[in-house]
């Protein structure tokens, strides 16, 4: 027993569930000792010298004496590597069909192996079966070492190979995403998991896993950027080595990875670029990010345990006397039934449909908690309907899995199931009736309370996997994937009018195309503060822009300091969000004081009026993959500077956001980008690349805009205006507006405009000719 083991056995000991939680766990260990296969006699396994090569469309297939690899270029620039036969499909990650091959791209002979020379990326296959990626220019971006398997030789059933492959990047190189990781937003060297896991109670960033894992590395280099993903969902590990320039005897000493898995294909990704192509190329391949709905961008407040509607009208009450803007209210599982799923506790929530109504002629939007544990209760019509139509995980034996989560004793719908997820899908009526317009996932790593051990099913719990069938090795990382998906499709088709609200807490690649995330159970403590950033960014690399913390922390009260400084980053991130646990205190700005209510008034009046600024950022990650919140190296990937900061970020291409992140703060020192910046709160203009030292008192965080910009904000009355911060003399600049139907799936509408000089004042101007069509408010001095 580890010590998260001791601490959770503790924790547990005194709770409802805690004996439920001990019976849980040895029940899983007895199930896997029952029925999880054993790995015979195992055999390592190296590919060997080549033996021939078959050119194909996009590049061809190498002959090992023990193994072949396939390389295939794609149209849009990424590369495909699969090895034993492994193909790109099936495959979890991809929003279709695998993207068409580069015809272009022929594989040839080389001096040392063979070739495939494309637009973007050369790939070098050398006679033992190293992989190098190479720029048109000939620069290293990654070179893949031989692969070694371990293939089992036990009986029929007995797992498949597990495999290692180890890579070098240049010394200068660093890594970016894995997921959601508490470490970073560069993430140090190190191991790294790949197995979603909930980490019981609150995380700091020494934390790891946590809730989002993903085999996606963003990696950096004067070379140039890449990103590879390793596709296979089962358990393993990422162990980055960070490389050393002019080590030893002068010679630089490169980077690298070394990634270990359990079982699955060795297949992988490459996709080379700048970070916009390569965020682009990633989010083609596995689907282009959700559009939250416009109220989605609003502020969001929630609690776990709103004891009654009463109170929520109450808190909603308190926000319009305070006058401070709010657009959603979320209720956790405090709301059900006995914490019964698709319910409602009809003493203390016995009209949800009235207190939605009213809600919204206030403005504001209910969204509710979806955990995918059903109640094992004989005669709940859930739990009858789901075991009747088979709907649940199984042991090797038939026998429904059962786990433990809040309602006690639980069973758990297999979301690899294309049936499981039109069920459940359809179960998001009741929710949809009783007035609530998004919804929150949460515990779906998937998570059954254990006191020690593993908290999840059963390794050797049998999953359909699209009918190929499988265990929970290979499922587990896909389980929560598949639940955003039932619950995206049946929101789809239950209401067709409108798009999808929804954010889930585990995931796994490719899940934006189902919507968002948030940090999960963080820390109350500044370390949690800086971990919060560390994740948006991070998974921003990895494609899922739409992302927040719970502001103030999950656990513990914060110093009114902390939660301002709290508040305030929260507001410049896509999801704005406060929450907290049962116990952990209120989160309602007027907690806190009058001062840090006055200046958390102002951070939300700020948010308002970038409302449409972050709309527009939504429809460049739908349309692009672009993230909202950008690492300060975005435009500058070769300023080794920029790569090392992780305590501010560009949000679009517009703002540099500096949060504070350590107590007592009331300045901050800022490393800008290449280009001209102002000051928002004095106008003064600043040059970069280079650092600068600004004011940060309690009441606000530096920002800072970009010379040329067109930023649309909501002005006093509502409407959109055009802010302008002018470009340096002799220069231009340009900004995007995108609006239209701010809930359904009407066309949006661009509109483009640039900025210039002339005469002395700056003019702006409609892209294509017209009339603005907005009001203009020039910011800023460029002298």
């Amino acid at each position: 027993m580890d010590a998260r083991d001791l601490l959770r056995s503790v924790r547990m000991a005194g709770s409802a569930n805690g004996w439920r939680a001990t019976r849980a766990a040895w029940r899983r260990q007895r199930t896997d000792a029952r029925d999880l296969p054993r790995r015979g006699p195992e055999r390592a396994r190296v590919p060997g010298t080549a033996l021939g090569a078959e050119p194909m469309p996009g590049g061809g297939v190498v002959r090992f004496a023990r193994s072949r690899l396939q390389v295939r270029v794609a149209v849009g620039g990424a590369v495909f590597c699969g090895w034993d036969g492994a193909a790109p499909e099936p495959s979890y990650a991809l929003a279709g069909a695998a993207p068409e091959a580069d015809g272009r791209a022929v594989l040839e002979p080389d001096k040392d192996g063979w070739r495939v020379v494309s637009e973007r990326v050369t790939v070098l296959v050398s006679r033992h079966g190293a992989v190098e990626f190479r720029t048109p220019g000939g620069l290293l971006l990654r070179r893949e070492l031989p692969p070694r398997w371990w293939d089992a030789t036990g009986p029929a059933g007995a797992p498949g190979a597990r495999w290692v492959q180890r890579a070098q990047t240049p010394a200068d190189a660093r890594v970016f995403g894995l997921g959601g990781r508490a470490a970073g937003p560069r993430l140090p060297e190190g191991t790294y998991r790949l197995w979603n896991t909930d980490p019981g109670g609150s995380f700091r960033p020494g934390d790891d896993p946590l809730y989002i894992t993903m085999p996606v590395q963003f990696v950096v280099a004067d070379a140039g950027c890449h990103l590879v993903f390793h596709d296979s969902t089962w358990d393993g590990q990422v162990t980055l080595r960070d490389g050393e320039e002019g080590a030893g005897s002068g010679h630089d000493r490169p980077g690298g990875s070394e990634v270990r898995m359990e079982g699955g294909p060795l297949r992988y990704w490459v996709i080379p670029g700048n970070p916009a192509r390569v965020l682009g190329t990633w989010t083609a391949l596995t689907g282009r990010p959700a559009l939250p709905p416009r109220w989605a961008l609003g502020h969001h407040h929630s609690r776990w345990g709103f004891d009654t509607q009463s109170e929520v009208r109450r808190v909603a009450a308190a926000y319009r006397e305070h006058r401070l803007p709010l657009s959603v209210i979320h209720l956790d599982i405090d709301h059900f039934d006995g914490h019964r799923i698709f319910t409602a506790d009809p003493e203390r929530f016995p009209d949800l449909p009235g207190l939605s109504r009213e809600l919204a002629e206030q403005g504001v939007r209910l969204v509710s908690i979806v955990d995918p544990a059903v109640k094992a209760e004989p005669g709940l019509d859930l739990y009858e309907s789901g075991r009747a139509g088979g709907m649940f995980v199984r042991d090797g034996r038939g026998r429904e899995v059962r786990g433990v989560v809040w309602p006690g004793d639980s069973v758990f719908p297999d979301f690899t199931d294309p049936a499981v997820r039109s069920w459940w899908g359809g179960l998001y009526r009741e929710r949809l009736d009783r007035g609530f317009a998004g919804f929150w996932h949460d515990m779906n790593e998937p998570v059954s309370f254990a006191s020690f051990g593993e908290p999840t099913l059963p390794r050797s719990a049998r999953h359909s996997l699209e009918g190929r069938g499988g265990d929970h090795r290979e499922a587990h990382n896909v389980y929560a994937l598949g639940m955003a998906r039932a619950g995206w499709d049946g929101l789809r088709r239950l209401r067709p009018e409108q798009r999808p609200f929804l954010f889930s807490r585990s995931g796994w690649a490719g899940m934006q195309r189902y919507g968002g995330t948030w940090s999960g159970d963080v820390a109350t403590a500044w370390e949690g503060l800086r971990a919060s950033l560390a994740l948006v960014l991070g998974l921003g690399l990895c494609g899922v822009p739409y992302s927040g913390p719970d502001v103030g922390g999950f656990t513990g009260t914060p110093e009114p300091e902390l939660y301002l400084r709290w508040f305030q980053l929260g507001s410049y991130l896509p999801l704005f969000r406060t929450h907290s646990a049962i116990d952990g205190g209120r989160r309602e700005p007027w907690q806190f004081g009058p001062e840090v209510l006055g200046h958390a008034r102002e951070a939300l009046e700020t948010r308002m009026r970038l409302l449409p600024y972050l709309e527009t950022l939504a429809h460049i990650a739908r349309g692009t993959g672009a993230p909202y919140v950008r690492p300060l190296w975005w435009t500058a990937p070769a300023d080794r500077a920029l790569r090392e900061c992780g305590d501010a970020f560009l949000l679009g291409d517009a703002l540099l956001v500096a949060p504070v992140l350590e107590p007592g703060a009331v300045s901050k020192t800022v490393r800008l980008p290449r280009g001209a910046w102002y000051d928002t709160a004095t106008g003064r203009l600043h040059r970069g690349p280079g650092q600068v030292l600004l004011d940060a008192p309690l009441g606000r965080v530096p920002v800072l805009a970009r010379a040329g910009s067109v930023l649309p904000v909501a002005g006093a009355d509502g409407s959109v205006e055009l802010e302008v911060w002018p470009p340096l003399e002799g220069r231009s600049g340009s900004g995007v507006v995108f609006g239209g139907d701010p809930e359904g799936w009407g066309a949006p509408v661009m509109e483009r405009f640039t900025t210039r000089w002339a005469d002395g004042e700056v003019v702006v101007e409609r892209e294509g000719g017209g009339e603005v069509g907005y009001a203009v408010r020039v910011r800023g001095s460029a002298s």
